[in-house]
């Protein structure tokens, strides 16, 4: 299900991930989890540039998924991203993974209407992309005079 990431992700992998030069408008992260014997990479978030749109990308390691943590770090990319001034974000999953799109759903991201063709890496060939949008707009007034944060307010926890 990996569009730019290499599957099965190596150590290799991982340390070419941490040395490769960021983007400061488009950082990418790993994802892990402490043990006993140090800090576990379970996978990976960030934004990269698709053409001419800031994308939301993200994977967790099998055994990890079920538990929250795609869904609890595309939200902690999309504040990032507000942060940093980025107003609208695309994102895709294929076609057979209904479940990223629920990931997608939950952090505020809505269906474009949009579906084509991507290249996996992970599978090492193109496959159906569903494509989808999240407008993060401006801090903006509620009803009550308090600042709201946009779509933040409406992602699902």
């Amino acid at each position: 299900n990996l569009a730019r990431v290499p599957w099965p992700y190596t150590q290799d992998h991982a340390r070419d991930f941490t040395r490769r030069e960021q983007d400061r408008m488009l950082p990418s992260f790993l994802i892990t989890l402490p043990t006993a014997r140090g800090s576990e990479i379970i996978g990976s978030a960030g934004l990269g540039q698709d053409g001419g749109h800031v994308e939301l990308g993200y994977w967790i390691a099998r055994k990890h998924w079920g538990k929250g943590y795609a869904s609890e770090a595309a939200r902690a990319v999309l504040r990032l991203a507000y942060a940093l001034g980025h107003r609208r974000l695309t994102a895709g999953h294929f076609a057979d993974n209904a479940v990223s799109g629920r990931v997608l759903h939950k952090a505020g991201f809505r269906p474009t209407g949009e579906a084509g063709e991507r290249y996996s890496l992970g599978r090492g060939c193109d496959a159906p992309s569903v494509e989808y949008a999240v407008d993060l707009g401006c801090k903006c007034g509620g009803d009550d005079g308090e600042d709201r944060d946009g779509p933040f307010d409406r992602m699902a926890a």
